[in-house]
């Protein structure tokens, strides 16, 4: 199989055109969305999020097929970024409040899936992903999902911003806390029901965090950061994609789609911080052990982007 065939010949086979159009909106948004992520600190709420849609996707899929799956999920995860958000405000610690919604609601989803009568399979599918099986129908709702997460993050995005970086002062000027909270664990419950979707619940969370990480190695200007984590998102995915083609196809060892797209994700990354450290090493001098500040930016500038601060 050539490159040119793996690369964009394979997508005009139906199923991989459903893949890669899903796969592209989807991994913008949660490039987008996974900088503000990243910037807040909030990764382990967002594994709790990726557990917290799990029982949707079992109670739809029991309920209503494939056909059910966005539907329980979307509903499911909303609930729990209201749940997790909730549970903050009461002033139970953040670790903790994760904790009971991540083993309480995986709980209920294994107990949901193990009634279904092909448990085995269904448990597969809602743990791994089925990418490349979408049905022509869930393409738009799934489109739609990862839009309205899109859609959420940017009308809100100056005053998440300024409450990443000066928690008191976005208060102060009036910013309601619990609300850019609970638009932002609503973006990422959204972000997670199209991941858990297509890519499986067990690897959402490479969706959601390499991007942004990525991008916090490029470069330290506060805008740049959110289309570099875009673009990476969106071109790891296609590369997934065709690398899991070609490899299926071309040499016969067949590999999970999800699965190679996390893992050109985690290889991107790698490279990248590779290259920043050596980076580091180059302008530091031989023997130095500090890095720069990132990939882009020159030597003794001013970052845009310090510490986040105040997480929550």
């Amino acid at each position: 199989m050539s490159l040119t065939d793996a690369l964009f010949a394979a997508f005009s086979i139906p199923f991989m055109g459903r893949a890669l159009l899903v796969m592209l909106v989807l991994a913008i948004v949660a490039g987008v969305v996974g900088v503000l992520v990243n910037l807040r600190g909030l990764e382990f709420i967002s594994d709790g999020l990726t557990h917290a849609v799990f029982p949707g996707l079992a109670v739809g899929l029991v309920l209503g097929g494939t056909a059910g799956l966005v539907p329980g999920a979307t509903i499911a995860a909303l609930a729990g970024a209201i749940a997790l958000t909730w549970l903050d405000r009461a002033g139970i610690t953040a670790d903790a409040a994760i904790a009971i919604v991540l083993t309480a609601t995986f709980s209920i989803g294994v107990i949901v899936v193990s009634r279904s009568d092909d448990y085995a399979g269904a448990l597969e599918a809602l743990l791994f992903g089925r990418v490349l099986t979408i049905p022509p129908d869930e393409v738009l709702p799934l489109m739609l999902v990862s839009l309205v997460a899109l859609a959420a993050t940017g009308l809100t995005l100056k005053q998440q911003l300024f409450r990443a970086f000066d928690a008191p002062g976005s208060r102060a000027a009036g910013n309601s806390a619990l609300a850019l909270d609970l638009v932002l664990n609503s973006a990422i419950a959204l972000v997670v029901v199209a991941a858990a979707s297509t890519i499986g619940t067990l690897l959402v969370l490479a969706l959601l965090i390499v991007p942004g990480a990525v991008a916090r190695l490029v470069t330290r200007r506060l805008w740049w950061l959110f289309p570099i984590a875009a673009l990476f998102a969106a071109v790891g995915s296609w590369l997934g994609l065709a690398a899991g083609f070609a490899i299926s196809v071309g040499a016969g060892v067949d590999l999970p789609a999800g699965a190679t797209i996390v893992g050109v994700f985690v290889l991107g990354y790698a490279v990248l911080l590779l290259a920043w450290l050596v980076a580091g090493r180059v302008r530091t001098g031989e023997g130095s052990r500090d890095a720069p500040s990132s990939l882009l930016d020159q030597p003794g500038t001013r970052p845009a982007v310090g510490a986040a601060g105040e997480g929550r």
